[in-house]
C-alpha cells in the first residue's frame, strides 16, 4: 500500500518547515532559498511517475525504484545522486530485509522504502531539533538516514551473539539433535546476508566523501566519516561471528562423531561380551558321542560357570577400557 510519509519543504537555515503536497514540490523548487524532503513506501506507479515528474528524475533511476531488488550502489543521474541501501529489522523473532533507494538533489532529498524497513520519521525529527546542520540541506538529511539505517544494524548484530552464545552453550550439554546444525547454519546465512547489505555502504560513504562536491558540501564529509566507521564496524564484527559460526559447526559436528563413536564401541563391547557364550554354547552344541565331560554329572553347571565366569572378566576388562 502507497503511503507519502511525509512531503515538507525547508528554508535554508533549517528553522522553518512547511508540509507541502506533491503537487506543489516543482513549485517549491522554484525558490532558491528552499529544499524538499519527501519519504514514501511502497509506491504505485502512478505516484513514482508524479515524483519523477516533479523531480525531474532520471527514468532508469526511477524504474530500479519502482521494482526494488536492487544490489546496494550509487549513481550519478546529471546533477543528481541514485542511492540503494539494504535495510533490516526483527519481525516476530526473525531477521527481514528491506531496500531503501534513494534521490539526492541540490535542493531535494527522496526516499523511497521497500520491504522491511523501519520509517524514517524519527530520523527526519531528529534533524529539525538541529537547524544548525539543518542548513547544509538533502546533503545532511542523507547523512542522518543513511546513518539510521547503518545503526538499526547494531541491535540485529547483538542478538545473534546472544543466540550464538545460547548455541555454544548447548553445544556441550550432550544434548545433540539434528536441529542444532540447522539453526547453526540460518544464523550463518543470516549473517551473511547482513554483511552483504552494510559491506556497500562503506563504498558508498567513500565516494560521498570524496566526490559529488556540488551536492556534498566539503564541512559535512566529517558526517559520512562517522557512518563509515559505523559500517566497518558491524561488518568486522559479523566477519568475527561467521568465524565463530564456522567454528561451532564443526565443533557440532565433531561432537556428534564421537557420540557416534561412542554407540558403536558400545554395541562393538556387547557383540564381544555375547561372543563368548555363542562359542562356548556352540562347542558343547555339537552333535558328537564322544565329548569331554559330555556324560559326567556336573559337565552341564561347570559349562555354565564356565560361560559366566568368561563373561564377567571379557565385561571387567572392557568397563576398565571404557568401551561398556
Amino acid at each position: 500500500m502507497t503511503e507519502v510519509v511525509n512531503c515538507v519543504a525547508y528554508d535554508q537555515s533549517g528553522h522553518t518547515r512547511e508540509s507541502i503536497t506533491v503537487d506543489a514540490i516543482s513549485d517549491v523548487m522554484k525558490d532558491p532559498q528552499k529544499f524538499v524532503w519527501v519519504g514514501i513506501s511502497e509506491p504505485d506507479d502512478a505516484l513514482l511517475d508524479k515524483l519523477k515528474e516533479e523531480f525531474d528524475l532520471h527514468e532508469l533511476a526511477v524504474e530500479d525504484a519502482r521494482h526494488a531488488h536492487q544490489r546496494p550502489k550509487i549513481e550519478s543521474y546529471g546533477e543528481s545522486l541514485f542511492i540503494v541501501v539494504h535495510t533490516a529489522q526483527f519481525i516476530d523473532g526473525t531477521v527481514r530485509f528491506g531496500e531503501t533507494s534513494i534521490f539526492l538533489g541540490e535542493r531535494y532529498l527522496l526516499t523511497v522504502r521497500h520491504g522491511s524497513s523501519l520509517s524514517y520519521a524519527p530520523v527526519r525529527a531528529r534533524c529539525e531539533l538541529h537547524p544548525k546542520v539543518m542548513r547544509y540541506g538533502p546533503a545532511y538529511a542523507l547523512y542522518a538516514v543513511l546513518d539510521f539505517i547503518v545503526d538499526n544494524f547494531a541491535p540485529i548484530i547483538d542478538s545473534f551473539h546472544d543466540e550464538l552464545k545460547r548455541l555454544e552453550a548447548e553445544l556441550f550439554e550432550e544434548k545433540l539433535d539434528r536441529h542444532m546444525i540447522e539453526r547453526l547454519y540460518q544464523l550463518n546465512r543470516d549473517l551473511l546476508t547482513l554483511r552483504l547489505a552494510v559491506a556497500p555502504v562503506q563504498d558508498i560513504c567513500q565516494q560521498l566523501m570524496r566526490f559529488h562536491e556540488d551536492l556534498i558540501p566539503v564541512d559535512i564529509r566529517v558526517y559520512y566519516r562517522d557512518v563509515y566507521d559505523h559500517a566497518v564496524r558491524i561488518n568486522e564484527a559479523a566477519d568475527r561471528m561467521r568465524e565463530l559460526l564456522s567454528v561451532a559447526m564443526q565443533v557440532n559436528l565433531a561432537m556428534v562423531s564421537v557420540g557416534q563413536n561412542e554407540v558403536v564401541k558400545r554395541l562393538a563391547g556387547w557383540a564381544g561380551l555375547l561372543a563368548v557364550p555363542t562359542m562356548l554354547a556352540s562347542f558343547w552344541g555339537m552333535n558328537f558321542e564322544v565329548m569331554p565331560e559330555l556324560k559326567w554329572t556336573y559337565g552341564y553347571p561347570l559349562a555354565l560357570s564356565l560361560i559366566g565366569l568368561s563373561c564377567v572378566l571379557v565385561y571387567r576388562r572392557l568397563r576398565k577400557a571404557k568401551w561398556l
